[in-house]
């Protein structure tokens, strides 16, 4: 089912600051989140990660500043029927282990006044209709996973909260769990990924929020990511003896290779410049983990 939105903000963060008694677990985060995105939200434990998306279920509210869900302050109650349009995966799904598959979906189904006639197609989406009718305490950690991330599709939401969702699932399964999330994103939903698999995300995510003390450190694209960090591409390739002496000022490799650093801009000037006998030839961008590091580095 494909979401029309009218507003293409689905949930906005204004000067948001949550309090602990002295500890400052938020510090005047802005973020808008859109219609059809998918965000990365990444940061050490203690970032603040889990309280920004405690904040928008509505479960605390921030000490100053403002949190909007489709339209709503999510912590009050007429705003009921836009929490029902949220699905949210904890970090730790928490499954009472004596009841069945079937069981716990028709269960949350019930507590989001959703029917249940759909909850089958929905275990065979997520790939343990299968095991719909074997106790939950017979599952193994991926297939509990799985169970959770049925339950936070109920209803078509609008948005979805995911906190390290892919938890416990195999390479198979972690792509499954991203095509699904495709999905989600080309009928207009939007999704929030809190992680730290950091490579995974790489490919699969719209824009990136870093996190550090509470603090938006950084929010954008890979490609705006790399700029802000300003760590130069590298380009590696191996030559034949007689040509290394052309490329003094290259570095050598440990595997025999000239690698130097440049701006993104001069890349494809250089790649020209490179003899017909080039081989093994890669241009080397900052990963995401590295991009990750850089601006925590700087936070501090």
């Amino acid at each position: 089912m494909r979401h029309e939105f009218v507003n293409r903000d689905t949930i906005v963060l204004r000067a948001v600051t949550r309090l602990y008694g002295r500890q400052l677990a938020v510090d005047a985060v802005d973020l808008n989140l859109r219609a059809g995105e998918c965000v990365g939200l990444v940061g050490h434990n203690g970032a603040g990660k889990s309280t920004m998306i405690k904040m928008m279920l509505g479960l605390i509210r921030p000490t100053r500043g403002s949190v909007q869900v489709l339209g709503e302050d999510p912590s009050a109650g007429a705003a009921a029927a836009a929490r029902r349009e949220l699905g949210y995966l904890p970090e730790n799904v928490a499954l009472h282990p004596s009841l069945t598959g079937a069981e716990t979906l028709a269960f949350y189904a019930r507590l989001k006044g959703q029917p249940v006639a759909g909850n089958k197609a929905l275990l065979e989406r997520v790939g343990i209709a299968a095991a719909a009718d074997r106790r939950v305490g017979t599952y193994s950690k991926g297939m509990r996973q799985r169970l959770g991330l049925a339950q936070a599709l109920l209803g078509n939401p609008r948005a979805l909260l995911l906190d390290e969702p892919t938890t416990g699932l195999d390479p198979a399964l972690r792509q499954s769990f991203y095509e699904i999330v495709g999905e989600l994103r080309r009928d207009g939903a939007t999704i929030l990924l809190s992680s730290h698999a950091l490579a995974e995300l790489e490919g699969q995510v719209d824009r990136v929020v870093v996190m550090n003390r509470g603090r938006k450190v950084a929010d954008g694209g890979i490609a705006e990511l790399r700029s802000l960090a300003a760590i130069q591409p590298r380009i590696r390739f191996r030559a034949d003896g007689a040509e290394i002496d052309k490329f003094a000022g290259w570095a050598s490799t440990p595997d025999g290779r000239l690698e130097r650093a440049c701006a993104e801009d001069e890349v494809a000037a250089i790649l020209r410049e490179l003899p017909k006998s080039a081989r093994q030839i890669e241009i080397l961008r900052p990963t995401l983990d590295e991009l990750y590091a850089q601006f925590q580095k700087g936070a501090e």
